[in-house]
């Protein structure tokens, strides 16, 4: 049919907001507002998107009543929105079936229904959002760690490594998040096969507040890796309750070792963020790699933060409506255990309850600038290996590379998704010379 596309997931969360902020208006709403959101190109849309345009509406509306503590209306709408949506439903369907149960959590909670205790125990495995993941099948971690998103940041944040420490023959690596520690394997890699200045040790300092075992194991695996390459290798996990716990005695650290700090949407759930800076600005580390979800999901006022949460995550159900089947296992407990918890917290908790706290590139910007902290530019060959390895994946023409300033942001249909940017900090020339020996 001519004109004729499918709307994405987010073209129907556009078009529904834009119909709850003309209703608000007292203008008469209807689907014609979808010219808006498709490039003002004639467009047919079926009756399945016109009943999930309606239900993201009603999901909004419902949102807005529960924010102004009109409980009885918003119970009226929660049950409608209950009754329509489905965790094994289209990708609509899907994101509405989470922030229903993220806003039903919120109206007990405000209503006195539930206490802070009761979810005290899911806030807690929260703190490990990736280790809850790794618990799972080993096919559900490949479907995580196989995110086209993830991956273009992992391969230029660890570019821009390999180039910060091209001269230096003794490497210390701190992962704050090192997971599978899929990423160190490709600096081991790239570390073993350099032809000018031989590695004499690559030193990898992995922290952690729980799972001990499973850093183990991927240390072993880290470890048979390496010998395998012939790369002098070492490996040691420092496991804190909290990140106040961290100090710079805890690493090791020799005189003359070039050190890199990788931070892998870390810092956006880290308690304690500014603590954390100031305790590496001792160190004192040659690159700094920040890998953060870009969105604004640290706002005080719960209307704002629901559109920014409901935006960000439906672009996240649309790529994954993409690229798996409808009822692929994988997927279903992908979406109820990592991005069904994420909307959870961040919409039903307040205070100290909520555990993920992202912020764009620009607020991240000024938190560092107020400890020395220097941005550094990503280089050609970064951007080179971000490109390439989005154009492995079959659904390239998707995702996108955008620049802000100096930092990457990579993108599904346009709407932003993580944040790749290197830092260094202020040292001075004494500090300076111990690491460049």
């Amino acid at each position: 049919m001519a004109g004729f596309r499918e709307l994405s997931t987010v073209d129907v969360i556009r078009a529904a907001t834009a119909i709850y902020l003309q209703s608000s208006s007292h203008s008469s709403s209807n689907l014609s507002l979808l010219d808006h959101f498709c490039g003002g190109s004639a467009i047919n849309i079926s009756e399945e998107e016109s009943k999930d345009v309606e239900l993201v509406h009603l999901l909004i509306l419902c949102a807005e009543k529960i924010g102004s503590q009109q409980f009885d209306r918003a119970s009226t709408l929660l049950d409608h929105c209950e009754n329509f949506s489905s965790k094994i439903g289209n990708s609509v369907e899907r994101v509405v079936h989470y922030f229903v149960k993220a806003l039903q959590e919120r109206f007990n909670r405000e209503t006195g229904k539930i206490t802070s205790k009761r979810v005290k125990g899911e806030e807690i495995k929260l703190l490990q959002p990736e280790e809850t993941i790794l618990s799972l099948r080993p096919a559900l971690v490949s479907c995580y760690k196989e995110s086209s998103f993830y991956q273009a940041t992992l391969f230029a944040g660890t570019q821009a490594i390999i180039e910060r420490v091209a001269s230096a023959k003794r490497i210390h690596l701190i992962d704050l998040a090192i997971r599978s520690g899929s990423h160190c394997m490709v600096l081991m890699q790239a570390l073993a096969t350099r032809q000018e200045c031989p590695v004499e040790l690559l030193k990898i300092t992995a922290v952690g507040s729980s799972s001990k075992q499973r850093m183990e194991e991927t240390g072993k695996r880290l470890a048979y890796f390496a010998e395998t390459w012939n790369l002098p290798f070492s490996f040691k996990i420092v496991l804190v309750t909290e990140t106040k716990d961290l100090n710079e005695e805890k690493f090791d650290l020799n005189a003359g070792e070039a050190v890199a700090v990788y931070s892998p949407i870390l810092l956006s759930r880290t308690r304690h963020p500014d603590f954390l800076i100031k305790m590496l600005r001792k160190i004192s580390p040659c690159v700094m790699v920040v890998i953060e979800v870009e969105a604004n999901h640290n706002s005080q006022n719960f209307e704002d933060r629901f559109f920014e949460v409901l935006f960000h995550y439906s672009a996240s159900f649309d790529c994954l409506k993409v690229s798996m089947a409808r009822c692929d296992p994988e997927r279903v407990t992908f979406e109820e255990m990592y991005l069904g918890q994420h909307i959870r917290n961040i919409i039903a908790t307040e205070g100290e309850e909520r555990i993920f706290r992202h912020m764009k590139i620009d607020a991240w910007r000024k938190f560092f600038h107020r400890f020395g902290m220097v941005e550094a530019e990503l280089s050609t060959s970064s951007l080179f290996q971000a490109e390439l390895v989005i154009k492995n994946f079959a659904f390239a023409s998707y995702l996108t590379l955008d620049r802000n300033g100096q930092c990457l942001i990579v993108g599904w249909k346009g709407s932003p998704q993580l944040s790749l940017s290197v830092w260094k900090f202020h040292q001075n020339k004494r500090r300076t010379a111990l690491r460049i020996l």
